[in-house]
């Protein structure tokens, strides 16, 4: 961390009679999360783990998955959180990087990783002795809450350790917003790889509420539990889900509704007025992995405070900074578009790969997100575009250079481009050009060997035969005339 941040947010241990995890088929108190960590750190040290070992997570969302994020983050061990559905290539290449000590899974997988490394394995009913909230503690800002993946410029994943630091402003951050009170349900219904998802369980954890996990995503149950039960206050989701929800054209929110946190990707004017027409008080935010989820929020509907226009995504929270600079990193003024560069306790310290952070740090500890925006009179800070090769569709995002570099490798394709067009349901479409001199290939043969070695949301919905793909003199794909490529394509067709 670059600077010194004295004043780190302080947060009290959950009383153990406070309801702490709900799902369809159970309910937790804190102190069942207490006895949970009790057998989570008899496993620690029977297993003789150093303070700083990491343990690799790869299961589907469950109640047992969030009572291990939840006492990990209590016992300082660190995780590394994997998409359930990773293919053998995408671990390997994380674990060439990562030496976790042990593995929570529920999945049997023929690598030598899961023939190495020990199973983490809880009983169905632990019968630790309790452990008291004073053996417990929120400390250690400068330890590591875990490391997550976030999609790189090549077809390795970037690797960004999360400080507890971050957590904690995070959370102070995301209070002033709203804070669900204690036996109240913040709803979980993202994914327990990413930064958004997992803050649910620490933020939830930190103020003392509740979280009430949905595995899955079924908009007909969630519409019912946000509409009904006045315990629910908050959710967290992405474009994709809200559109969803407001489906249900008499679909409302309970009254006492504190806020739906909307991430993970743009959000389009006409989602955000039919939200606001319903009296839905969403929270339009901007963040990303390196910054533990949320840096900046917009709270509409909020009574009272400063007018935020509904374009933008509110002011950075302090104590961060941010700065809007151009190619040069020269800071620009008020108004004016560049890229965003951050510096602050909820930015990281860097990725694991050093050659990355010589390009994306100053001397001055500032932090090139690689996005486009500008900041008004206000210091409100307004999204142009996010990092301009990535492709965030339903919230996930995917890397094109992986796939371009997948897709070259099946025998019969010569070249390849692949890119986001917009989609009013998953924000952008994966979508390939590929150059070949093969008749006949299928689009089904195309995602069937693609599935072989990545996830399902990073397979393209539309395959576009191509007589070139635009290059520079360098030879690098000129991602700017793809689009237009595809408009003229499609016309043609």
């Amino acid at each position: 961390m670059k600077g010194s941040y004295r004043e780190v947010p302080e947060f009290s241990i959950p009383s153990k009679e406070n309801s702490f995890l709900k799902s369809s088929e159970n309910h937790y108190l804190y102190e069942d999360l207490y006895i949970f960590t009790g057998e989570l750190k008899r496993i620690k040290n029977e297993s003789g783990w150093k303070d700083d070992d990491l343990i690799l997570i790869l299961a589907h969302s469950s109640d047992q998955l969030v009572l291990l994020i939840a006492a990990a983050f209590l016992l300082e061990i660190p995780i590394l959180p994997l998409h359930p559905e990773s293919t053998d290539r995408e671990i390997q290449l994380v674990l060439e990087t990562i030496k976790p000590v042990a593995v929570y899974t529920d999945q049997q997988r023929d690598l030598d990783v899961f023939r190495e490394l020990p199973r983490i394995e809880f009983g169905k009913s632990v019968q630790q002795d309790f452990i008291v909230e004073t053996e417990l503690s929120f400390g250690n800002p400068e330890g590591y809450a875990g490391c997550f993946l976030t999609s790189g410029s090549t077809g390795k994943p970037k690797i960004v350790p999360i400080k507890r630091r971050q957590v904690l402003f995070s959370a102070d951050s995301s209070a002033r917003n709203f804070r669900p009170a204690p036996n109240h349900y913040w709803l979980l219904c993202l994914p327990l790889n990413h930064a958004g998802g997992i803050n649910v369980i620490y933020r939830s954890l930190l103020y003392g509420s509740a979280v009430y996990l949905s595995s899955g995503f079924d908009a007909e149950t969630i519409q019912n539990l946000l509409n009904e039960n006045k315990k629910f206050e908050a959710a967290s989701m992405v474009p994709t889900m809200l559109e969803k929800l407001l489906e249900a054209k008499f679909f409302r929110l309970q009254f006492n509704f504190k806020g739906l946190l909307i991430g993970g990707g743009p959000i389009s004017q006409n989602l955000i007025n039919r939200a606001l027409t319903r009296g839905i008080p969403i929270v339009t935010s901007y963040g990303m992995t390196e910054t533990c989820a949320q840096i900046a929020a917009n709270p509409m509907l909020r009574s009272g405070g400063m007018y935020i226009p509904k374009q933008s995504v509110g002011m950075v929270f302090h104590p961060n900074e941010v700065e809007i600079r151009d190619e040069n990193e020269n800071k620009l003024p008020l108004n004016e578009q560049g890229q965003i560069w951050l510096r602050g306790p909820q930015i990281f310290d860097g990725y694991t790969d050093e050659e990355l952070n010589r390009t994306v740090f100053d001397a001055d500890g500032w932090f090139n997100t690689g996005d486009y925006g500008h900041l008004n009179r206000k210091k409100q800070l307004f999204i142009e575009s996010r990092r301009t090769d990535l492709i965030i569709t339903g919230g996930e995002n995917v890397n094109p250079a992986e796939i371009e570099e997948l897709l070259k490798s099946i025998p019969e394709i010569t070249d390849a481009a692949v890119f986001g067009i917009p989609d009013k349901i998953w924000g952008q479409q994966v979508t390939a050009f590929y150059t070949t001199e093969t008749e006949g290939i299928s689009s089904q043969y195309l995602k069937s060997e693609l599935s072989k070695h990545v996830q399902s949301f990073k397979i393209p919905k539309e395959f576009i035969r191509a007589d070139a793909i635009p290059r520079n003199t360098m030879q690098k794909i000129i991602r700017n005339e793809l689009s237009g490529l595809y408009q003229k394509l499609r016309r043609n067709t």
